[in-house]
């Protein structure tokens, strides 16, 4: 019998740990986290997982959630499991079983110390915006009919960058969002337009529920021209039911970038799925 691969190479009994890059089309699950009685981008990881290997216990734990229809670039996820095959091997035989949707880029056998959530320093998220009707994209972006002005939207998006509360971009109950802390620090927003693409790049070191999808909305509006740049801003100092009605479709957010401590905090924002 084989004994367990180990990042170290060392048979010491000590159970791996892989750390697993992940792209996913999030059009046809209902979000990354398992759930009873629906499809999920991690459910139909852990099954390939519990195929490839043999194996049923451990536990898949990602860096964090995204919505249903919410797609990734660059997921991050980490799991230990007994398995004589190398991270390259176990990639290939994942890949082999997941759909053609779900796509893992990387599988590096990793340090005990590190876990996928609690270890990231920073997240990104990009919004793609259509500025013309696509006949292939669709499932990947927000198609604005009305032009765009992207200068007032630079101007209201300047004000989320900071640690900001985000009580009126935060999605739950009222009791739900008044038991935890909406304090987020944003560390940059940019938008840049690159084709028939506008682009909503969002850094931070956290998000909250549909809070990136709000700010988007709060921005598109204001680039109408139906709101002014200031509203952001009020938005954010007062409770308001505004940003949730301006909610922006799930089909343009991606999960971009996760980033842990000495990873170079680059901005290369680009279309993930470019229009031209």
């Amino acid at each position: 019998m084989m004994s367990a691969w180990e990042p170290s190479g060392n048979n010491n009994g000590i159970v791996p740990r892989f750390k697993l890059t992940i792209e996913y089309a999030g059009t046809r699950y209902s979000g990354w986290q398992i759930q009873k009685n629906a499809r999920t981008v991690q459910g139909e990881i852990d099954r390939a997982a519990r195929t490839v290997t043999g194996r049923k216990d451990f536990e898949l734990y990602g860096s964090g959630r995204t919505d249903a229809g919410v797609h990734a670039a660059g997921q991050v996820a980490h799991f230990d499991v007994v398995t004589s095959l190398p991270p390259e091997s176990l990639r290939r035989r994942l890949n082999d079983e997941l759909p053609a949707d779900i796509n893992i880029l990387r599988a590096e056998g990793v340090p005990h110390r590190f876990h996928a959530r609690h270890d990231a320093v920073a997240r990104r998220y990009v919004y793609q915006i259509a500025v013309r009707r696509t006949a292939f994209a669709k499932a990947y972006v927000w198609w604005v009919k009305d032009p765009l002005d992207l200068r007032r939207m630079r101007e209201a998006a300047r004000v989320f960058v900071g640690m900001r509360d985000f009580r009126s971009f935060a999605a739950g109950d009222d009791d739900e969002v008044e038991r935890r802390s909406t304090l987020v620090l944003i560390d940059r927003l940019d938008i840049v337009e690159t084709g028939d693409l506008v682009l909503v790049g969002i850094e931070g070191s956290h998000f909250l529920w549909k809070m990136v999808r709000r700010i988007v909305g709060v921005l598109v509006e204001t680039g109408r021209g139906a709101l002014d740049p200031a509203a952001a801003a009020a938005y954010l100092r007062e409770s308001s039911e505004a940003p949730a009605r301006l909610t922006a479709p799930p089909s343009g957010l991606f999960l971009d970038r996760v980033f842990y401590q000495g990873d170079p905090r680059t901005v290369d924002l680009r279309a993930i799925t470019p229009l031209s």
